[in-house]
């Protein structure tokens, strides 16, 4: 079982981010973990970036569930929301470069948690929250 922090912030650090967007987002990482073998443990929003608690099995690379989380999510924010793409000008939603951190033995899922609950913003938006299975896929 593999766990990683994934975080991705809006292209231009721009504030996209809206109840709407926030919906739309956790519906598409839900279609996300029955088309991959990744399961979102919890997904949360601050004002211009995404934290991902991901588990995943050990084909996927860290770079591999970043890349398909940033381009299946930016396709389909923008047919969703066509006012996304007008805020950021081109056609990119995400910045380049993500962050990513695995979970183990220094990082306990309860530590990234909170870590992820007490970033930046006032009020910490929970999106989507699951358990960790044992057996995946």
């Amino acid at each position: 079982m593999l766990m990683y922090h994934t975080v991705c912030s809006a292209k231009y650090r721009k504030v996209v981010f809206s109840e709407k967007v926030d919906g739309q987002l956790r519906e598409i990482c839900l279609g996300i973990a029955k088309q991959y073998e990744i399961s979102f443990i919890e997904i949360g929003v601050e004002e211009f970036h995404v934290h991902f608690l991901i588990q995943t099995v050990p084909g996927y690379s860290a770079t591999k569930v970043a890349m398909i989380i940033k381009s299946l999510t930016a396709r389909e924010i923008f047919k969703r929301c066509p006012e996304v793409k007008k805020k950021l000008w081109v056609g990119e939603s995400w910045s380049k470069g993500y962050f990513v951190n695995t979970v183990g033995q220094y990082a306990n899922k309860e530590v990234i948690k909170k870590y992820v609950q007490g970033q930046g913003r006032k009020e910490y938006k929970k999106l989507h929250r699951q358990d960790i299975q044992l057996e995946l896929f």
